[in-house]
């Protein structure tokens, strides 16, 4: 088989064809990312988004980005209030408010709501932390606010019991668990506290309107799931790393899954956030293993979950070696070609293409053995204009 009998062109026609060629419509259709802040990228994943919306009755996009602040965006979308520059300023966490590409989707999912009866969504899905994490107020306090009547306990408590926000957010725990307070006497109460407020909104749900109970699901679980990772991060032990790893995908495929519950969405995150299979991690002598947000939301979906990883020929002066599948795809004929990549796994068997070693730490090459598990791959020939991380 030819490689280009597995690829067409990256445009409306071939997207829709990728779509009918899938055993079932998916509810979540992951976009993933081979390296964060390619503006061609970005580009690309809003001509998929408005091609999805506007023929694929698509009406939902969640981004890695933090849950909480997504809220800022999505009442925006649905209400024009406040200025663009306020809401990138403090809807995205992760730089990714100052992504020109980012700009334009919020944009163009506002002006696409002010034309329209049924409204378009946008979704958060990360947790709010990175290798560190946030305070539980925010969460704690929000959900507090929803539920009606008696709570388990009174708002001076909960405020004593949380103290200073940089006890939470500090930085040194990454790397020291003993800076971390997540297994103080405080931080194991609250951790019943958000138990037991979840417990009361299941109880008190039919008083709940759907937007308050939505927002409060999503409170309950980010509450539930930091006391949880500060639990994790206070642990000494040598796969640390890899149980936060796990802790902040769990996280995210719950928000995922809620996100599905809403029909038809377009997921952008990390390949390695949305991949079915395991992600491994050396660390010193331990080797790390844990279950993506993707291949979790999978397994719950099943055929309705669908991932197209990304992958770049040329990177900058980083250009990939002819053995390699981002060499391989370099001779298609189009600048930007959605592949079917199960079929490229048959069509490479007989010559298994090498691993693409990358100059650039923050790109993932894609892994050829692991080329059956990807239902497809939107591939770039050139990304020149990287952006700087942090």
């Amino acid at each position: 088989m030819d490689i280009k009998d597995t690829a067409r062109a990256f445009d409306g026609a071939g997207i829709s064809a990728f779509l009918r060629s899938l055993p079932a419509k998916p509810l979540l259709l992951g976009l993933g990312e081979a390296r964060h802040f390619v503006e061609e990228l970005g580009e690309l994943r809003n001509e998929l988004f408005r091609h999805l919306v506007e023929h694929e009755g698509y009406r939902s996009f969640a981004i890695e980005s933090d849950c909480l602040m997504g809220l800022v965006v999505d009442d925006y979308l649905a209400t024009g209030e406040g200025t663009l520059d306020d809401v990138m300023e403090r809807g995205f966490s992760h730089d990714f408010g100052a992504v020109p590409a980012n700009r334009e989707l919020v944009r163009w999912m506002r002006a696409y709501n002010e034309e329209h009866d049924e409204k378009l969504r946008f979704f958060g899905v990360d947790g709010p932390l990175e290798y560190w994490a946030a305070s539980p107020r925010q969460a704690l306090t929000a959900l507090c606010d929803l539920l009606d009547g008696p709570l388990p306990c009174t708002r001076e408590t909960l405020d004593a019991l949380l103290g200073p926000d940089e006890r939470w957010s500090d930085e040194a725990t990454v790397m020291d668990p003993s800076r971390s307070i997540g297994r103080s006497a405080e931080a194991q109460r609250l951790r019943l506290i958000a138990d037991d407020l979840v417990a009361l909104l299941e109880t008190r749900a039919p008083r709940l309107s759907a937007r308050d109970r939505e927002r409060a699901e999503l409170y309950g679980r980010t509450a539930v799931g930091l006391l949880r990772y500060h639990d994790g991060m206070a642990e000494p032990s040598p796969d640390r790393i890899g149980r936060l790893s796990a802790l902040r995908d769990a996280m995210m495929a719950a928000n995922l899954r809620a996100v599905a519950e809403h029909g038809p969405a377009l997921v952008f995150a990390s390949n390695l956030h949305l991949q079915r299979n395991m992600s491994l991690m050396s660390l010193g002598e331990h080797r790390l293993e844990w279950w993506s947000a993707g291949a979790i939301a999978a397994t719950h979906l099943g055929d309705r979950y669908a991932f197209l990883a990304s992958a770049f020929g040329t990177a900058g002066d980083d250009t990939p070696p002819p053995d390699t599948v981002e060499g391989m795809l370099s001779t298609l004929p189009w600048e930007h070609a959605l592949v079917d990549a199960r079929r490229l796994a048959e069509a490479v068997t007989r010559s298994v293409p090498a691993p693409r070693v990358s100059h650039d730490f923050a790109y993932f090459p894609l892994d050829p053995a692991q080329l059956g598990t990807i239902d497809g791959i939107v591939f770039l020939r050139r990304a020149v204009r990287l952006k700087k991380l942090g």
